[in-house]
C-alpha cells in the first residue's frame, strides 16, 4: 500500500464536526477527508429542526439538561448533559458571529421553535427549517478563507493502521463508483467527525453515503462501541417513496400541525399528554403502529400552517411540490425513518476514543450525551461542542506547524460495495432491526449479515457497513428490555432503575453472531 506522511491532523469527514474542529485548530494544519464537494452529502446540511439552545431568559442551561437526561430514558452521563447544554448559548453567539443568518423577531432576539420532549422553546432557526443548511454555509466560507485547511474532496476513509493501541494513519481510496487502491495517510492525529449510521436501513433520513462506515472501521480497528442498539427513527418523515426519504420537520409539530391516519382520526392524544410533542420513540412507535395496521399515516399543517409552510418551511414545501403534494390543503403521508444513531464510538468527555491518538466527535461518537433516546436538535449542539473539545485536546499534543499540501494519486484496485449486496443489507436492518424487535428478527438479521459479509470479502467499505450492522445487532440482542429508541416486542418492560450503557468491542460482537450462527446449523 501506498503511504503518506505528513504534519497535518487528519479529519475523517466534512461535516458541521469536522470543519468547526478544523476551524477551531487553526492555524495548525489539518487535512479534511470529504467523499462528497464539501458542504454535499453530509447529515449536518440535511439538519432542519436547528440547534437546541437555551437562549430566552426565561429558561436555563439546567432545564435544558434536565430535558436531555430525561428524555434518554436512564442512559444519559449527566455530566456531559450539564456540560454541553451549558455551552450551548456560546456555540449560538459564536455561530451568528461567524455569518449564520438565525431567525430574529421584530426586537432582534433568536426566534425559537418548541420540539419534542423540550420544557421550552429553545431550538434556535435559520429559514424554518435550513438550520443545517445555513450553517454549514456560513462556516464553508470561513474554511475558504484558512489557508491551515486542505479538503481532499472525492475522497473517503476505510481503514485505520493501528500499532500497540495507537492510531498512526487512515487508509483512504477514491470515493468514485469504480473506487481505488488504498493509500494510507498518516498525520500526526486523527479525528473521526464522519456521521451515524441510518443508512444502513432502507428507510431513512440520512444521505445516501451515511451508512456506518466511520463506526465500522473504528470497530474493526478494535475501538469500544458504545450504545449501538439505540437507532432513533424519526417519525415524520415523507412516505412519498424517495430514497433517502425528505424529513418533515419536528418544528412542523410544534407549529401545531397533528398526526392523523388516512380516516383523519387523531392516534397521539390517547397515547402521551404531550400529544404530537411527544418524545420521538413513542411518536416513531405509534407512527409506525398505524402504517402496519394499513391506517396510512399523515401530517397535517392545513390549520396550523396553511400557506405559510411555503415560506416558513422550504425544504418541506420542495419535497411536496416534487411530490404533487400541497401541504396548505392536503395531509403529508409520513413513516418512521432510521434518522439518528445514538450509539457510536465510545469516547470520554475529552472526546478520545478507546485508542490512542483518536478523537471523535458528531454522529460517529457515543459521548453519553443522548442515552436511548435523543432529545430533538441535541445533535448538531454536540457536534459543536465536542468539536471544540477534541480541537483543544488535539492543540495540546501537537504542536503549532507548517505543513505542505498533499497531493494523492489513487491507482485503480479497489472494490466498490455491490449495490444488490448493500440493499439486501439495508432491507434486513429494516426488517428485523427496525422500530420494534424481537429476538427472532434480531438473529435472522445476524446470520443475513454473516452471509452477506461472508459473499463480499474485497469490498472493504461494505465490511465497514457490515461491522456497524453486527454491532446494532448484536447490542439490540442483548438489551433484553425496551427502553427509549430500543423497542423489544417480547421485553416489553423497562428494567427497574437506571439502565445501563452498553459497551461491546466488534469480536464481542462477532462472538455472539458467530454462537448463533452456530445454533442454526
Amino acid at each position: 500500500m501506498k503511504s503518506i506522511q505528513t504534519d497535518r491532523i487528519v479529519i475523517v469527514g466534512a461535516g458541521l464536526g469536522a470543519i468547526y474542529a478544523a476551524l477551531r485548530l487553526a492555524p495548525r494544519p489539518v487535512v479534511m477527508i470529504s467523499p462528497e464537494n464539501l458542504g454535499e452529502g453530509a447529515s449536518s446540511a440535511w439538519a432542519q429542526g436547528g440547534v437546541a439552545a437555551a437562549m430566552d431568559t426565561a429558561d436555563s442551561a439546567q432545564s435544558h439538561a434536565a430535558d436531555t437526561v430525561k428524555a434518554g430514558d436512564g442512559t444519559v452521563d449527566p455530566t456531559v448533559a450539564d456540560l454541553v447544554t451549558e455551552e450551548a448559548r456560546e456555540h449560538i453567539l459564536h455561530l451568528t458571529a461567524l455569518g449564520t443568518p438565525f431567525d430574529r423577531n421584530a426586537g432582534g432576539g433568536y426566534v425559537m421553535s418548541r420540539e419534542a420532549a423540550h420544557s421550552y422553546a429553545r431550538v434556535v432557526r435559520v429559514k424554518g427549517d435550513q438550520a443545517g443548511a445555513e450553517i454549514m454555509a456560513a462556516l464553508i466560507e470561513r474554511v475558504k478563507e484558512t489557508p491551515s485547511i486542505q479538503v481532499l474532496e472525492g475522497t473517503m476513509a476505510v481503514d485505520l493502521e493501528v500499532s500497540d493501541g495507537r492510531v498512526t494513519g487512515v487508509a483512504v481510496q477514491s470515493a468514485n463508483e469504480l473506487r481505488s487502491a488504498p493509500v494510507m495517510l498518516r498525520g500526526s492525529a486523527v479525528l473521526l467527525a464522519g456521521g451515524g449510521s441510518g443508512g444502513l436501513y432502507a428507510v431513512t433520513t440520512n444521505p445516501p453515503r451515511i451508512r456506518g462506515q466511520v463506526i465500522g472501521l473504528a470497530a474493526r480497528a478494535g475501538a469500544v462501541i458504545s450504545d449501538a442498539e439505540f437507532v432513533q427513527f424519526h417519525p415524520t418523515a415523507m412516505d412519498v417513496g424517495e430514497d433517502p426519504a425528505p424529513l418533515a420537520t419536528e418544528a412542523l409539530r410544534g407549529e401545531g400541525a397533528i398526526l392523523t391516519n388516512k380516516d383523519g382520526e387523531r392516534f397521539m392524544q390517547a397515547l402521551h399528554p404531550d400529544a404530537e410533542l411527544a418524545p420521538r420513540d413513542i411518536v416513531a412507535r405509534a407512527i409506525f403502529a398505524q402504517s402496519q395496521a394499513g391506517l396510512r399515516p399523515m401530517l397535517d399543517t392545513r390549520d396550523a400552517l396553511g400557506e405559510a409552510i411555503t415560506s416558513q418551511y422550504p425544504a418541506v414545501a420542495d419535497a411536496c411540490a416534487r411530490n404533487a403534494i400541497d401541504p396548505a390543503t392536503q395531509p403529508i403521508p409520513v413513516a418512521a425513518a432510521a434518522h439518528y444513531h445514538m450509539g457510536g464510538i465510545a469516547t470520554d468527555t475529552h472526546g478520545r476514543a478507546s485508542l490512542s491518538n483518536l478523537w471523535v466527535c458528531g454522529e460517529a461518537a457515543s459521548t453519553g450525551l443522548h442515552g436511548a433516546n435523543r432529545l430533538a436538535s441535541n445533535g448538531l449542539l454536540e457536534a459543536l461542542v465536542f468539536a471544540r473539545i477534541c480541537a483543544d485536546g488535539i492543540a495540546t499534543v501537537v504542536p503549532e506547524t507548517t505543513a505542505e499540501r498533499i497531493r494523492v494519486s489513487f491507482e485503480d484496485g479497489g472494490t466498490p460495495p455491490d449495490p444488490d449486496a448493500v440493499a439486501e443489507l439495508r432491507h434486513t436492518m429494516t426488517g428485523c432491526v427496525g422500530v420494534v424487535r424481537d429476538a427472532n428478527g434480531l438473529k435472522s438479521a445476524l446470520r443475513k449479515i454473516a452471509d452477506l459479509e461472508a459473499a463480499n470479502q474485497t469490498s472493504v467499505s461494505f465490511l465497514n457497513m457490515t461491522a456497524t450492522a453486527t454491532l446494532i445487532t448484536a447490542s439490540a440482542l442483548k438489551r433484553e428490555e425496551s427502553r427509549g429508541a430500543h423497542c423489544r416486542s417480547d421485553f416489553p418492560d423497562t428494567l427497574a432503575g437506571d439502565g445501563k450503557r452498553s459497551r461491546l468491542t466488534l469480536r464481542d460482537a462477532l462472538a455472539i453472531r458467530s454462537q448463533i450462527c452456530k445454533e442454526a446449523s
